[in-house]
């Protein structure tokens, strides 16, 4: 008896070890993602490429718009790959009644609030006079006006999770970690299914404030989260894996600029231009390498204390919600000064950082807002 309790108590430590391991790189990620998504958004407002709700410029910056597609190839894949690999412990421990109830309210109360209040206040400030701003986002939240904005994200995970939810729960032996050319067969798969979704719904396009022609990774990543999950892969990846996952981004890098220079057709949204086929593929071999070189820096022991890092994991999710109206009111303040664009972008992204953190973390000493966010 006495060596099955040893044994029991030796399986516990190793489960909160490996539980509080899991916890540290997956708060690191959490919080490098959130600052990536501010900075993809600072990048538009100066000068890439896409959409966004203010512009300080009209020109387009070749620099930052490469900077933002390798960005887009991978950040939000990734933001999708953590929720689907903590899915299954939360639908496992809750079960599916009140694992949805818990995304509905985590995912869905947040879509609404930006959506009805959060979303017409940005517009209202990218747009109006300072003394207009109140009366315009009165108006537009009046009107019923709904702006998804950013928030698309926890609108599809929330989709994902019912689906989730609903697939009948099958039991198996845990599955071994897949080989580095199961890895790069999945991403060449990823953009087949891109090319496919592009040809019609462009790149760019939206469908009920969805960029659907990004979807085809984000639903593999997600299901690949899921499995993962399941079966712990992300714990244990092998270091030959991520090498080689890490040369073939590398790899692919070059690639496009390449293609788009060396065609007289560099529209990449649609149809089967050189252009579209390559960016098409280029994506989900740029995330093949980022995803795994991000997991791997992750998992690095962090500079900060496990307070602090804990402290602003728990805060990432109330940043990325109220990041918009912080970085264009950001963005507009620095415009009316006149900054230059370079050091706009490095200011506005570090101060919409920094505020967007500091004011969930006050938020989040209201228990209430605590449950949501």
């Amino acid at each position: 008896m006495a060596n099955v309790s040893i044994d029991l108590q030796r399986h516990t430590v190793r489960q909160a070890s490996a539980a509080a391991s899991r916890s540290a790189w997956i708060d690191r990620l959490r919080v490098g993602l959130t600052c990536l998504v501010i900075f993809h958004h600072a990048a538009i407002t100066y000068g890439a490429s896409g959409s966004w709700f203010f512009r300080a410029t009209e020109e387009i910056s070749v620099p930052l718009t490469f900077l933002a597609a390798v960005n887009q190839a991978f950040f939000m894949g990734l933001f999708f790959l953590v929720s689907g690999y903590l899915a299954p412990r939360s639908l496992d421990r809750k079960g599916p009644a009140a694992f949805l109830k818990d995304r509905a309210v985590r995912l869905g109360l947040p879509v609404l609030l930006f959506g009805f209040l959060l979303g017409p206040l940005t517009v209202a400030i990218a747009q109006e006079p300072l003394v207009r701003i109140w009366g315009r986002t009165v108006a537009e939240i009046m009107d019923g006006t709904f702006i998804l904005g950013p928030l698309w994200f926890p609108a599809a995970l929330l989709v994902f999770s019912v689906g989730l939810a609903l697939l009948p729960r099958t039991m198996h032996a845990p599955r071994p970690i897949p080989g580095f050319l199961s890895w790069l067969a999945l991403a060449l798969v990823t953009g087949v299914l891109a090319l496919l979704i592009r040809q019609a719904v462009p790149v760019g396009a939206t469908v009920l404030g969805f960029q659907l022609g990004y979807f085809a990774s984000y639903v593999v990543l997600f299901a690949l989260g899921v499995t993962a999950g399941r079966n712990d892969w992300l714990e244990a990846l092998p270091r030959r894996g991520i090498l080689l996952s890490l040369a073939v981004g590398a790899a692919a890098l070059p690639v496009l600029p390449m293609a788009l220079l060396s065609t007289d057709d560099p529209a990449f949204e649609t149809g089967l231009s050189l252009a579209a086929i390559v960016y098409a593929f280029w994506e989900p071999l740029v995330a093949l390498g980022a995803i795994a070189g991000l997991i791997a820096l992750s998992r690095r022991p962090g500079l900060v204390s496990a307070r602090a890092r804990t402290r602003a994991a728990a805060n990432s999710y109330g940043a990325f919600i109220l990041h918009a109206p912080i970085l264009v009111a950001t963005s507009r303040a620095l415009d009316a000064f006149g900054l230059s664009n370079g050091p706009a972008l490095i200011v506005s992204v570090t101060a919409t950082v920094t505020i967007a953190f500091v004011v969930t973390d006050v938020l989040r000493r209201s228990p209430l807002i605590r449950r949501v966010i």
